[in-house]
């Protein structure tokens, strides 16, 4: 189950309290959209991924520069064109679906041209003998993470994403009883869908170009097609080397169903749905909340996108966060505005195109992805674990991505992938649970040279940071808060200087 590739964390006493440095060739990537298509070549190491993938018309090589042309193992003309075959299969263009997750999502081309059709993609794939299909694609502007399907539950809340998608991914969907596919189900939305392409569809005119047999190509589409059943997913078609099923939008027709050689789907009865951060797979399917009538949708039907991001999500007019309510929504969402109003005129390169990829700490519900949303930037949403309220379902049902972290611990990304860090009140949140300098290192190896930092904390915390910060070569300056005078919280802004250092036989400089 490929568990030597999922995350783990080194002891305290392997801890590295050191900078790492940009390659002495590195250059600031492309703006967006040009970003999409190109990216330095002394970026990223790229040595496996560029020899393959220039074959299969993923990468090209230009100069100092790679191009991405869209292509891909199941791409044949191209990822745009590959979309629009979908499109002719389940609705894309009309705001329904919004949230969708590419597993071994190669160099997250598939997700790179959602984006003009106002899907965001999460899209993960491992750290594999590529190396850094996921770099590419931050390096690129495209949301993406370091992530596996193994023997842990994705890092992400139930009923997450409105599609799922696996082209070629050699995910073996019909191996452990179907536990990965039972996983997509709990992550996806009801009436959401699940694409596969590729192997082992369409296997009678196909199998020869697959490099397999027949028998086992049959064997295990018939296999998928017995876990599908046991989701009650409903197939919707089958076209070329595309099939696409749908999730019922509840689960009362799979439950009290009474069909003839039936198999009742095997719910589970306990344990916390949202519950993703190092929790073994379960073989039970993941229950629906209740639902008073067949055509009601469980957990509440969604706005569409863009309507979706403003209003009130399902989860809160439910009742199911405990302490949000409508009310706290509306002034989270006013308050928000306000604030990156003032974060225009402290930090003037954010509405001028320079920042593209933004991680956002403790997002709370949203409202600072949600005022960003003029701007060409897309927001990594963090909730950290083992805090409450669990407010990332919120997030997801308001039409953005996220992920749960625990920020004692390495972020599921390579060096120099984000542009701008938002950290509102993190340190005070982990001041009780490990270092803040852990905490301030792993900010700096994930932010790009010339990237931004935004703390918002308490006045004794933030002089502790400006301290560290500036013995990591990043140029720091407090503030006036937008609600001025402010005694209980202020605001440093930190950015991380373009350096690299005496590198001596490819060790990293320690922090003195």
């Amino acid at each position: 189950m490929l568990k030597y590739r999922e995350r783990h964390c080194p002891s305290k006493e392997e801890l590295l309290h050191c900078l790492i440095p940009a390659p002495p060739k590195y250059k600031l990537p492309f703006k967006w959209p040009e970003s999409r298509d190109y990216a330095w070549y002394d970026n990223i190491p790229h040595k496996e991924l560029s020899i393959e993938k220039d074959r299969q018309n993923w990468i090209k090589v230009e100069g100092d520069r790679f191009r991405f042309p869209g292509g891909g193992t199941m791409f044949r003309y191209g990822a745009d064109s590959y979309i629009d075959d979908i499109n002719e299969l389940i609705p894309l263009s009309n705001g329904t679906i919004r949230t969708a997750i590419d597993t071994g999502c190669g160099v997250a081309s598939w997700g790179a041209y959602l984006l003009k059709r106002d899907i965001i993609t999460m899209s993960f794939a491992p750290r594999d003998t590529h190396e850094a299909q996921v770099w590419f694609a931050l390096e690129r502007g495209v949301p993406a993470m370091i992530g596996i399907m193994g023997s842990q539950r994705l890092p992400y809340p139930s009923r997450a994403f409105d599609m799922a998608h696996c082209a070629r991914c050699l995910i073996p969907w019909s191996k452990y009883g179907g536990l990965y596919l039972i996983e997509v189900d709990r992550v996806l939305r009801p009436g959401g869908y699940w694409i596969l392409s590729g192997p082992p569809i369409q296997y009678k005119k196909l199998w020869r170009g697959w490099e397999r047999s027949r028998e086992d190509l049959k064997h295990e589409q018939e296999e998928i097609e017995d876990v599908a059943k046991r989701l009650c997913w409903k197939k919707v078609i089958e076209k070329g080397a595309l099939a696409v099923w749908q999730k019922p939008i509840n689960h009362i027709d799979c439950i009290k169903s009474k069909k003839k050689h039936y198999i009742k789907p095997l719910i589970c009865k306990s344990g916390n749905a949202d519950e993703a951060w190092y929790k073994e797979l379960e073989g039970c399917i993941t229950p629906l909340p209740e639902v008073s009538g067949q055509d009601e949708v469980s957990g509440g039907a969604l706005a569409k996108w863009p309507e979706r991001a403003m209003a009130v999500p399902p989860r809160i007019s439910n009742n199911f966060v405990r302490g949000i309510t409508e009310e706290k929504f509306h002034e989270d969402n006013k308050k928000w505005k306000e604030r990156v109003t003032h974060y225009k005129r402290v930090v003037t390169s954010l509405h001028q195109g320079r920042y593209r990829n933004i991680l956002d700490m403790n997002a709370y519900i949203g409202g600072f992805s949600a005022a960003l949303m003029e701007y060409p930037v897309w927001v990594m949403n963090v909730v950290p674990v083992n805090f409450q309220p669990d407010t990332l379902g919120v997030i997801y049902e308001r039409g953005f991505v996220g992920v749960y972290h625990d920020w004692c611990e390495a972020f599921s990304t390579y060096p120099r992938t984000y542009d701008f860090i938002h950290a509102d009140g993190v340190f005070t949140m982990y001041q009780d649970r490990c270092d803040i300098i852990d905490i301030l290192l792993e900010m700096d190896r994930i932010l790009r040279p010339e990237g931004t930092v935004v703390f918002r904390d308490e006045p004794n915390v933030i002089g502790k940071i400006k301290s560290i910060a500036e013995r990591m070569r990043w140029n720091t300056k407090t503030v006036d808060h937008e609600s001025r005078p402010h005694k209980g919280e202020k605001i440093l802004v930190a950015v991380k200087t373009y350096w690299t250092g005496r590198v001596a036989n490819g060790r990293v400089m320690k922090l003195v």
